[in-house]
């Protein structure tokens, strides 16, 4: 039993770890007056009575798109570079390829060869920061027979911060997407405490009074582009700014961006070891990260005046915010010995002990009372080393350690500690789990595991299936982990829960108060951006010199980005590139590519986007009510129907339809359309986790799903037998057979918190159910086509989507 409640309350603290936005205190709706006023170009403030100029019009022309000649070119040049990255010698066959379909017609295509479109690309204005470098190396001592790492030469390339930070708050795309004021909420950065302190230090500087405050969010993490062509590990350096929101601080868009490649010193294996190699790595990597920075460090006192995306203007402050990483970055940020915890200082072999945060003024106070040795093994610092933070003002690089949920919880805790250090007599009962998670069949938006989990990876997708709950869930949870683990020590399965991945756990509350949700810092975010910024760059590269091409790539990358934002932003991407070509074609030759099927079919496309609601026929099932009837051995299905059609032709009768005769009701048993699925597109405004509220559902009932079982989908406390429609006087009316179930008890299951249910009849009219599966090993001979039929009661998954948590919570 108390093995049991381990796995149970581990299962629940990693659901609410991944949270997308926690249900803090209700939001204050006062937003504070003394800071992040307007101001003009000038850098003089409104005044607090004045709206804010209107934006400056956009005086391009809607034919202007230079440098490129038309759609069609930028078009190309984004496929060929952006969504292939094609290599130069393919593009150069491709483009050949399309230079001899036009001989005939005296055509041409859009580029002549891969230098012309590279040299197109390279003339776009927008987005352009140049790429500048800087070389360092060993200034200690050498004894003699050094070791060749000392003779070396170390090479760090980056773009100037502040230019790419500007960048970025003049893109209108995120003009809606930005907080200015702050509110104490927690699901975005900015909203949550870290930010709110900065902004106090602001308002108590008469001279930074009414500034924006703009913090910087720093990450970088080594990558390895190929394991069998030789040294292909890079250094890349990420930087994204607070103030704008989580959805928005993706890899796939631009408020990420690489500003760097850090320097990664190479010796033989003799002297990998040596501790002078060590720290010189380490403070090459604080050397480093200063002189990149150099740029913003006037802004961190002294207001600049920027233009926003909105192109209004503010008096920006820039400050240190988060950094994102791994732990064993973490620890070389924090200069502190591996296995001791970067945020508090608690002693390495006792972690879970509660004990005070570390802070710079701290670690100063250690360095003048303690030696190099006492530092070193009792408080876990290493007093040699001088973190880049020193040479910024207001920064706490303990404090601003941000939470990585992929490698610290699920990685760390889960996976490494728990998973692959205790496998004694735990392979069984992770087996069981794995079965009993494949076991769950699938519903409408739930990510699926057909072989279980398995424990090994995981990966974004993966966290987004898990929901939210309050920060003293989140206590609680990790309060109930602390107290049931000891079962893994005492049976001899692990020696020690004393490792700083787990630790962290005990962190998480006060870092979501500080950051707000995890998700918007989470190492998963630099990690997707290495496929854009590093490995794509790295295949479409000629394998020759590649961290010159590399750059260039990113700043091309850059470049189309920002070209892409500004046509956008004058509404000439519109449509697809042939749609708007048929249009100019109709205005300036009056010909008519409207529709030429009927007044009765809709144009391409418009079908789609104007309908929420779209069924998939199914080809060979029963085409009347008897026949359906008999499909579904369901014979009270045509009263069903009967009272069904009751309740649409009278919808003002205020009578229960069970007290109505049948013989009052409407007849049917006509012909009737069965269909295998239906899509819903909807707006839910209170789901927070989609961007814009939007949701789409994908519901089955399919007698035969991928040509081996059945899938029939899940609506509420429901399950759906069969989608169909039939006409009545001259209505269309879409229906569906579902079987309901009934509520088990009067309150949640104590122990997993999870509603419970029963089997019961059948209605003519959304929750995900996770069979009950009792203490026992379940047979290998249940799978998730069956699960539904081999078990009797059920458990309410409320954490499927948002709306099933805030029902059956």
């Amino acid at each position: 039993m108390q093995r049991a409640s381990l796995w149970s309350s581990m299962f629940l603290l990693l659901a609410l770890i991944f949270l997308s936005m926690p249900e803090i205190v209700p939001p204050t709706q006062v937003a504070r007056q003394d800071f992040s006023r307007p101001c003009d170009k000038h850098g003089h403030f409104l005044p607090e009575v004045t709206a804010p100029l209107p934006p400056e019009p956009n005086l391009k022309s809607q034919n202007d798109w230079t440098p490129f000649r038309n759609r069609m070119e930028f078009e190309t040049a984004k496929y060929f570079y952006i969504h292939n990255q094609i290599p130069a010698g393919q593009a150069d066959h491709l483009l050949n390829l399309w230079a001899t379909t036009l001989l005939k017609s005296g055509g041409s295509p859009p580029f002549a060869d891969h230098k012309d479109l590279y040299a197109t690309i390279d003339s776009i204005a927008l987005g352009d920061v140049k790429w500048e470098g800087f070389m360092c190396t060993y200034t200690g001592e050498k004894p003699n027979g050094h070791p060749p790492w000392m003779d070396g030469t170390y090479d760090v390339w980056y773009r100037d911060p502040q230019e790419v930070v500007r960048n970025m708050l003049v893109n209108p795309s995120y003009s809606n997407e930005m907080d200015y004021l702050y509110e104490r909420q927690l699901w975005d950065f900015m909203l949550a405490d870290w930010a709110w302190n900065q902004v106090d230090i602001i308002a108590g500087d008469p001279e930074t009074l009414g500034s924006t405050f703009m913090p910087i969010i720093l990450g970088s993490d080594k990558t390895t582009v190929s394991v069998t062509t030789g040294n292909n590990k890079y250094y890349p350096l990420y930087l994204s700014i607070g103030n704008v929101h989580n959805n928005v601080r993706c890899a796939h868009r631009d408020a990420l961006m690489v500003i760097g490649f850090l320097a990664m010193p190479k010796t033989t294996k003799k002297h990998a070891d040596d501790p002078k190699f060590r720290k010189f790595c380490c403070q090459l990597f604080h050397s480093s990260l200063s002189r990149i920075l150099t740029s913003l460090r006037p802004g961190m006192s002294t207001p600049e005046v920027t233009k926003f995306g909105d192109s209004h203007f503010q008096c920006v402050i820039y400050g240190l915010g988060p950094y994102i990483t791994d732990y064993e970055e973490q620890v070389l940020l924090a200069c502190i010995v591996c296995f001791w915890c970067p945020r508090c200082c608690s002693h390495r072999d006792s972690l879970n002990t509660p004990s005070l945060l570390r802070c710079r003024e701290y670690h100063e106070a250690l360095f003048e009372a303690g030696t190099y040795g006492e530092l070193w093994v009792e408080f876990g610092i290493v007093a040699d080393l001088i973190p880049f933070t020193n040479d910024f003002p207001h920064t706490n690089i303990h404090e601003t350690m941000a939470p990585d949920i992929l490698h610290q919880v699920i990685k760390g805790t889960f996976k490494d500690h728990l998973l692959t250090h205790g496998r004694t007599g735990a392979d069984h009962i992770l087996d069981d789990i794995d079965h009993r998670i494949a076991a769950v069949a699938s519903f409408s938006g739930l990510c699926r595991f057909p072989q279980g989990w398995g424990f090994k990876q995981w990966t974004g997708d993966d966290s987004k299936a898990l929901m939210k709950h309050t920060l003293d869930e989140i206590q609680d949870a990790v309060s109930h982990f602390h107290q049931y683990c000891k079962i893994f020590k005492t049976s001899g399965i692990i020696p020690t829960f004393s490792l700083p991945w787990q630790h962290s756990l005990m962190h998480y509350a006060h870092v979501i108060q500080l950051f707000g949700t995890p998700n918007g810092l989470c190492s998963s975010i630099t990690e997707s951006k290495h496929i854009k910024a590093v490995k794509e760059p790295w295949r479409q590269s000629s394998k020759y010199k590649v961290l010159s091409q590399m750059l260039v790539t990113n700043q091309h990358l850059s470049k189309l980005a920002a070209a892409h934002v500004d046509f956008d932003s004058c509404g000439m991407l519109k449509g697809t590139c042939l749609s708007a070509e048929l249009e100019a074609l109709s205005t300036s030759e009056n010909v008519d590519v409207s529709n030429d099927k009927g007044p009765n079919v809709p144009p391409p496309n418009e079908a789609n986007d104007r309908s929420t609601t779209a069924l998939c026929a199914e080809t060979k099932c029963a085409h009347d009510v008897l026949a359906l009837t008999e499909k579904l051995h369901l014979p009270s299905l045509p009263a069903l129907i009967h009272c069904f059609l009751y309740e649409q032709t009278c919808p003002n009768d205020t009578q229960d339809i069970y007290e109505i005769s049948l013989a009052a009701c409407p007849r049917y048993e006509g012909k009737i359309s069965v269909f295998n699925s239906t899509c819903s597109r909807f707006y839910a405004p209170s789901d927070l986790c989609r961007i814009g509220g939007m949701r789409v559902e994908h519901i089955r009932s399919c007698p035969l799903w991928w040509n081996k079982f059945s899938c029939y989908d899940w609506l509420e406390i429901a399950r759906v037998r069969v989608f169909f429609s039939f006409n009545y006087a001259g209505t269309a009316y879409p229906c569906a057979v579902v079987r309901w179930f009934d509520v088990t008890g009067d309150s949640p299951d104590p122990e997993m918190g999870m509603w419970m249910y029963h089997t019961c009849g059948h209605h003519l009219s959304c929750c995900s159910p996770i069979p009950i599966y009792g203490h026992h090993f379940v047979p290998l001979i249940i799978t998730l086509h069956v699960s539904y039929d081999a078990f009797w009661a059920y458990y309410v998954n409320k954490y499927v989507d948002h709306h099933a948590f805030e029902i059956a919570s």
